[in-house]
């Protein structure tokens, strides 16, 4: 592990996230506080996921006692659209559909709050998916219900192995923790 100058906590209930920031190296502890996920409207989607990383993170800044507090938000992106995630089978299939047979951006943002105030970063990955048929997103919805992501699916999932034409960018932001941005926010903490 990788030793850090002040306990860390994970802002994050998503078990991508705390296998990921485990296999980079770091021991936390995860601490969610409920965050509405609401932005303005006229924020451009390239914003939006690192403001809501922040806001997550703001949630924590009034007991804020000697540690780091690491908080995400991935979100999908298709003709200047943000998908969010599905309420349900009927919403996550119209999803894929629209995502079928093209690109789209996944945008991570993540916020580390700390003694020196907010540190906010984005990432971007652009997904190409081969068209997809119905029986194909029938299955994946059925087996994997994938209410819990962004745009419907987990790059990792069955749909990501068998549907991903291309992909430019990290796999972990499209996973959900840009791996390469978050050690470069937690090196200065690390112990010498």
């Amino acid at each position: 592990m990788l030793l850090l100058t002040h306990p860390l906590v994970l802002a994050s209930n998503s078990p991508r996230r705390q296998q990921l920031l485990r296999e980079l190296g770091f021991d936390f502890t995860v601490e969610v506080r409920p965050t509405d996920e609401l932005f303005p409207a006229d924020m451009p989607a390239a914003e939006v996921a690192g403001y809501l990383a922040k806001h997550k993170a703001s949630q924590f800044e009034s007991d804020l006692s000697k540690c780091l507090v690491l908080c995400a938000d991935t979100i999908v992106v298709v003709d200047n659209m943000i998908l969010n995630k599905p309420a349900n089978a009927f919403e996550a299939k119209a999803m894929l559909q629209q995502l079928s047979g093209r690109s789209h951006e996944v945008i991570t943002g993540i916020c580390l709050l700390s003694s020196r105030g907010y540190q906010t970063v984005s990432d971007v990955a652009k997904v190409e998916f081969k068209t997809l048929t119905d029986a194909e997103i029938d299955y994946y919805i059925q087996h994997y219900r994938p209410f819990d992501k962004a745009g419907a699916y987990g790059v990792q999932e069955w749909i990501g192995m068998m549907g991903i034409n291309r992909i430019e960018g990290s796999f972990y932001t499209i996973m959900g923790l840009p791996l390469h941005k978050v050690y470069e926010l937690l090196l200065p903490f690390v112990q010498s």
